[in-house]
């Protein structure tokens, strides 16, 4: 099934807009009459037949629409994103693959990267949520300091994966139905941050016994806290 989004079908708009007006009659030659599918990113799917039909603008009329199955648990990752931006754009993918509500990219004390391009990051994680037939798009943030995120409050359980060594829980023992984790850079945490982390409480954890990327710590722990609530 091929999805396109349409965020405005939420406000009455029943149109796509230019970018994927175009992707529908030039590259998938749609035409009128046709039956397509589309997501709003809020976890609503709609079947629609096409009355308008150009490159500039695709109109639609719903045929029926239905919400997406609700996961069983809701999950957040602050991470630093890495020095090489590939990395975390395929971080951004995979996790939108497997299953997340809320992405916060961090700059931590030995971050290598102090910039990302949110637009570009942003696309990334649509492409992924059609690709992998989602409804719902993960959310994602601005980027903010490390200190600015642990400030915050949240109703959820608070984790932090580092690698000093300390007593810490395995995830997959722990995990919660809610769950707020913090990822850090290639370097990991400094430990004024692990510090200041812990006594915000948040509960040191561990991934495994493995040394890990932090894009691939940040993969492996979404995945754990989804086979733990896996039906």
């Amino acid at each position: 099934m091929q999805l396109f989004y349409c965020p405005e079908i939420l406000k009455g708009t029943h149109h796509l807009n230019i970018e994927e007006s175009r992707h529908c009659v030039k590259v998938l030659r749609k035409n009128i009459g046709d039956v397509i599918h589309l997501i709003d990113g809020c976890g609503g799917f709609y079947e629609v037949m096409i009355n308008i039909a150009s490159q500039k603008k695709v109109g639609f009329e719903v045929i029926k629409a239905w919400e997406e199955e609700k996961r069983p648990y809701k999950l957040h990752i602050g991470i630093a994103p890495t020095k090489n931006i590939d990395r975390f754009e395929w971080f951004l993918e995979k996790v939108t693959e497997i299953g997340i509500d809320e992405i916060t990219p961090l700059f931590c004390d030995r971050s290598e990267r102090k910039s990302i391009k949110k637009e570009r990051l942003v696309k990334i994680i649509l492409s992924a949520t059609k690709q992998s037939l989602k409804a719902k798009t993960p959310q994602l943030n601005d980027a903010i300091t490390f200190r600015e995120f642990i400030s915050k409050q949240y109703d959820s359980q608070t984790l932090i994966a580092h690698c000093e060594d300390q007593s810490k829980e395995s995830l997959k023992n722990i995990a919660s139905s809610n769950s707020t984790l913090l990822i850090g850079p290639e370097g990991d945490f400094s430990p004024e941050e692990i510090r200041l982390a812990n006594e915000r409480q948040f509960q040191s954890i561990h991934l495994g016994n493995a040394r890990l990327r932090t894009e691939t710590a940040g993969i492996v722990a979404c995945h754990t806290v989804a086979l733990q609530h896996e039906k």
